[in-house]
Order: structure tokens, then C-alpha cells, then sequence
């Protein structure tokens, strides 16, 4: 019997969660059983959970659960350096040279431990089976727009909380703009990310360029990025990634004001927007890297918590088809994200 453990997040304002109460009643139903930790914050509540069938365990207890049950969470796990014995499902974020990879990686030796990276969880082509990428999207171009129109008003973007749903997020921006329409950039705006930052500035009504692969195949450099006011980058950070905004954008003439590094990767050696250095976070969604004129930089890295209602629901539907496939985990997506972990702990 497969024993799913869902741990509650324990990282400040992260509330999302990758499976429903309607998920665990599936998966129950195929046998699984399910526990579901206490969570002060979770944006979806127990009791459904509990109705469905699953067993409850007090708020970040997974450090004792059974040896054999597998731990599923989204976010970092609290950086303690103790070893970690169980397999974990979870995005990790260390493969592409992350500061905190290594860390992570040597806990799960020291534990013996598996890590099923939710960023390795790939089909046969390779395409990502389950990504949080369109509400990212979303939410990171809502608070792009938020820090563009604190600028019109001489300030900078004040903290941000979760929103009600995408509706109210729209509505305050809506207020913000009072009738401005700055014109917008994005690459990768055939991906998640892209589509869901389009969704949000065409919910606004403002004027958006869209770029991809074709438009940036040249590899730079991009002086149409410097013309508009707004830029969004929604493309993963690799090698070979073209530099979008190089440091000497900052004195060059331009119009850009306010970018949006949705794919958030600064501590990246491709990271295509080197001009800075650090993730932000919702007490200061920005970082200000030019003061005449201003340029701001938001780089937050759990954009789909502002919305962590409809990210969790669709990020869990994604998913649940391949939970249901947790009962053979060396074949298809388990057996490739097993795999890749081993290719960086062997």
C-alpha cells in the first residue's frame, strides 16, 4: 500500500497545497492511504480532507512518519541540516547550480533518503507533467504592474498579501492604473509562465509585445526590451540563455521602468537578467537597481501563492493522474525524477 504523507508548508505566506480533497478521495479509492498534517495556513481545509477518508497528523510531524510513507509538500523543507531518511516529493530547486542544492542533496545522502524533484517530473519528451507556471505568470505580472504604478506615484511598491481570486487581484489593479496603460514586453510567452502574465496584462487592457524563441533566436542585443515600460521574463534560465537586460541597460536611455523576472533564477549563472542579485519577497516585492530613472526588479519566488486557491486546484489536477502511478515509482515520471537524482548523488 502506497503511503502518501501531505505535509503541512512550512514557509512564511505559503499556503498552496498539490492535492484536493477530491484528489485523496481518488487515490484512496485506489488503495492509497493518505495522511494529512494539521496546516495553520493551508488554503484549502482539513475536513474535506478528513471526510474523504484521509487520517490526520499534527502540523509538521513528517520527520516521524512511518519509514516507508512518502512525503509530499511543494515548498523547501526547514533548512536544519538534519539527514532525510524518507522519499520526498517537493520542488528542490537543486539542479541548475542553486545555492542551496548542495545542501539539500547531502541530507538526502546522509539520510538515505529519495527526492522526487517535482522540477524532474517529466514526460517522455521531457515536458513537465505538472507546473504552478501559469499562475506564477499571473500573479508575478499583477505585482509588476502594482510596483509600475507605485513609481507614477513617486514610491515603491508596498507589500503585497493573497488575494481573494484572480477577479479582486484585478480589480485593485485596475484602481492602481487609473486609466495608464503602459505597454509591456514578455519572453516565453508561448509557455505557462507567458501565457499567464498575457492573461493578466489583457485583463487590464494594456498593449503587450509577445515574444518567444523565434524573437530572441539572434541571441542580442534586445534594445526593443528597453522601449517599453514594463518587461517580463518567462523563460527558465539554462545555458546558452541570451542576456535579455545587461548591466548596462541601467545607464542606457530607456523607458523600461519595471521588470517582472518571473522565472526568478539570480542565483543562476544564465540567469538572463544579471542585474540582480537576490530573490524578493512580499514585505518588499522589489528590488529599486536604479534610481534616475527608477528601475525596479520584482523577483518573487512563490508568485502562485497570491492565489493559492486556483494554483493549488489546478496545479493538483495536473498532478493526480501520475500520484494514482505512485504504486510502481521506478516506471515513467517517478523512475525518471529518481534517476536524475541519483545522476547528482551517485
Amino acid at each position: 500500500m502506497v503511503h502518501l504523507w501531505v505535509r503541512a508548508e512550512q514557509r512564511p505566506n505559503e499556503e498552496r497545497v498539490g492535492l484536493t480533497p477530491e484528489g485523496a478521495a481518488a487515490l484512496i479509492a485506489k488503495g492509497f492511504r493518505i495522511t494529512v498534517e494539521e496546516s495553520p495556513a493551508r488554503a484549502l481545509p482539513l475536513q474535506p480532507y478528513l471526510e474523504a477518508g484521509c487520517g490526520m497528523a499534527p502540523f509538521a510531524s513528517w520527520p516521524q512518519a512511518p519509514a516507508d510513507a512518502i512525503i509530499f509538500g511543494l515548498k523547501e523543507l526547514p533548512a536544519n541540516g538534519t539527514p532525510l531518511m524518507h522519499r520526498h516529493i517537493l520542488f528542490g530547486h537543486a539542479y541548475k547550480g542553486q545555492p542551496d542544492g548542495p545542501a539539500l542533496l547531502a541530507r538526502f545522502r546522509a539520510g538515505g533518503g529519495v527526492l522526487y524533484d517535482l522540477e524532474s517530473l517529466v514526460d517522455e519528451s521531457g515536458r513537465r507533467v505538472a507546473a504552478f507556471g501559469y499562475w506564477a505568470g499571473f500573479a508575478g505580472a499583477g505585482v509588476t504592474v502594482k510596483a509600475w504604478a507605485a513609481q507614477q506615484a513617486g514610491g515603491i511598491c508596498p507589500p503585497v498579501a493573497r488575494y481573494r481570486d484572480q477577479q479582486a487581484m484585478v480589480a485593485e489593479l485596475a484602481q492602481a492604473l487609473d486609466g495608464r496603460q503602459p505597454r509591456a514586453l514578455i519572453i516565453g510567452a508561448l509557455g505557462r509562465v507567458g501565457r499567464g502574465a498575457a492573461d493578466l496584462l489583457g485583463a487590464l487592457g494594456l498593449s503587450v509585445t509577445c515574444w518567444d524563441m523565434a524573437e530572441t533566436a539572434s541571441g542580442g542585443p534586445f534594445p526593443e526590451i528597453l522601449e517599453h515600460d514594463l518587461f517580463f521574463n518567462c523563460i527558465l534560465a539554462r545555458p546558452g540563455c541570451p542576456v535579455f537586460v545587461p548591466h548596462t541597460a541601467l545607464a542606457a536611455p530607456r523607458k523600461l521602468t519595471a521588470i517582472g523576472d518571473i522565472a526568478c533564477d539570480p542565483g543562476s549563472a544564465y540567469n538572463p537578467v544579471p542585474v540582480y542579485d537576490r530573490a524578493t519577497d512580499w514585505e518588499a516585492p522589489v528590488i529599486r537597481v536604479q534610481d534616475a530613472p527608477p528601475l525596479d526588479v520584482m523577483a518573487i519566488d512563490n508568485l502562485p501563492s497570491l492565489l493559492p486557491v486556483e494554483a493549488s486546484e489546478d496545479f493538483a489536477a495536473q498532478l493526480l493522474p501520475y500520484l494514482m502511478a505512485l504504486d510502481t515509482p521506478e516506471a515513467g515520471v517517478w523512475g525518471r525524477a529518481k534517476a536524475e537524482f541519483e545522476r547528482f548523488t551517485g
